[in-house]
């Protein structure tokens, strides 16, 4: 997708225009009494999109009406995304969008919902080509926007992009080295550097969890360390993320019960693949942060040398854990990570994991659960990112009662808890390999999706990237 910012004078009389707002000079634009007429009738019937087809161009006009949602700037992005089927049907390559009359964030809310819209992952069909959008460029006409924050859109939508890219691959094209090698890609294009653990490594630095997984698979597992730490960062100790790298989950000797519950398994990274996209994201835009991401990476397959139920791990930290399920994996693998974090003596540590169903359950894919020991502030900060690009986060209790239901009788802990609660004791779990303020947020919902949700796109939904990117911009 190209994004330009051009002049009003750039317009040519076949380019089919977007008007954000309705506050402009319609006969400076060619808009006879006629449509003027037919256009103010259908902004009183609070019409959301008014198309004027005048044969060799299109108009449309927006009206930001959605009372299914309640944040302005998401009613915008939908918008957008609502007007990229009209460009596709109508088989426009590019349409310019006059920002008149408009604020910077509504101009730039809507180019980023075309843009992420517009997606689609066409690798696997023999006819990619004819299916491909014919829409791909957006000038915008704006004396408020400028190309520093284009490009910055461009770039976080970039990261976006490789993030569902990521999570849409299949197991049979992206193991858990396969996803190592991506990530040494992404580092050059980016400009964060990166380091990757073998199992030799692996085994040297006592990461039980992540060894434990990996017994059942043929494929090495991996521990990729990817650094962006720029001479000008405004923090000396590190942020950390750790993103959750199950590149296939087949649930181990607790093999999966449910129908189609395997399916979407090759997602089970969306958390690694978030993080991968937001350190993309921060290094392209070279945000002033000293910044650490860890990727434990292994897929959870079923042979005859498989952990089984009743196993007892020794981790990364020393502690003993005793596997009650095979399938609670991600938390292992996390764990270990965690736990490899605190030798960075961190800032704040973030880890992001399809962890739970119960997460899921709970408040479906409108938002992740999030908890965890940093201070109010951090949730707060957070929270206030979710709700301005429409990642939204809720916080759960995370009270110490909640740990007695990880008691074991044979060993320090037990991987999992009883059936209520699911989503906090997987939280509490991860607290024993912590020693620093923390924050745990449980993508399991929002992330995976049987369907387009505006410019959310089906599958992989690359959701965490543009929560991550606006939270550490906003750090102070």
């Amino acid at each position: 997708m190209i994004i330009k910012l051009k002049n009003k004078s750039d317009l040519k009389h076949k380019d089919s225009i977007v008007f954000i707002s309705n506050k402009i000079n319609f006969t400076e634009y060619k808009v006879n009494e006629q449509q003027q007429n037919y256009i103010s009738g259908e902004l009183k019937n609070e019409k959301e999109i008014i198309e004027i087809n005048n044969y060799e161009n299109f108009f449309y006009f927006l009206n930001f009406t959605d009372k299914s949602i309640s944040n302005e700037l998401e009613k915008v992005r939908t918008v957008g995304s609502r007007l990229v089927n009209l460009f596709n049907k109508n088989k426009l390559s590019s349409v310019s969008v006059i920002g008149e009359g408009s604020t910077k964030k509504d101009i730039l809310a809507l180019a980023e919902g075309m843009i992420l819209s517009n997606y689609k992952f066409l690798k696997y069909y023999k006819d990619a080509n004819d299916k491909k959008s014919d829409f791909n460029e957006i000038n915008i006409i704006s004396d408020n926007v400028t190309n520093a924050d284009i490009e910055e859109l461009q770039n976080v939508a970039t990261a976006l992009f490789h993030a569902r890219d990521l999570g849409n691959e299949p197991f049979s094209a992206l193991n858990s080295v396969q996803l190592s090698e991506k990530i040494k890609e992404l580092g050059k294009e980016a400009g964060f550097n990166v380091e990757v653990f073998q199992r030799k490594e692996i085994e040297e630095n006592k990461m039980g969890g992540i060894l434990a997984v990996n017994k059942g698979s043929n494929i090495s597992p991996t521990f990729s360390i990817l650094k962006w730490q720029p001479k000008n960062a405004k923090n000396s100790k590190p942020y950390v993320l750790v993103g959750k790298g199950l590149v296939y989950d087949s649930g181990g000797y607790s093999l999966k019960p449910t129908k189609n519950s395997m399916d979407l398994m090759k997602l089970d990274m969306a958390g690694a693949a978030a993080v991968i996209g937001a350190m993309y994201a921060i290094a392209k835009n070279k945000l002033p942060i000293n910044i650490i991401a860890l990727i434990p990476s292994t897929d959870n397959m079923v042979n005859a040398n498989a952990y089984v139920p009743g196993d007892v791990i020794k981790m990364h930290n020393g502690l003993f854990v005793e596997v009650l399920n095979t399938d609670a994996e991600g938390r292992l693998i996390l764990a270990d990570a965690l736990s490899y974090a605190q030798q960075f003596n961190p800032e704040l540590v973030m880890d992001v994991a399809t962890l739970t169903g119960a997460a899921a359950v709970a408040i479906g894919t409108h938002a992740s659960v999030v908890m965890g020991t940093a201070k109010d502030e951090t949730f707060n900060d957070l929270i206030s990112s979710g709700e301005e690009v429409y990642e939204r986060v809720v916080r759960f209790p995370f009270w110490d009662e909640y740990k007695s239901m990880l008691k074991s009788s044979i060993a320090d802990i037990k991987n999992i808890g009883e059936r209520d609660a699911g989503a906090i004791t997987a939280g509490k779990f991860l607290e024993y390999f912590t020693d620093y303020p923390w924050v745990h947020i449980d993508i399991a919902g929002p992330s995976i999706l049987s369907k387009k949700e505006a410019y959310r796109t089906a599958g992989g939904s690359g959701y965490g990237v543009r929560l991550l990117y606006n939270f550490f911009k906003n750090i102070k």
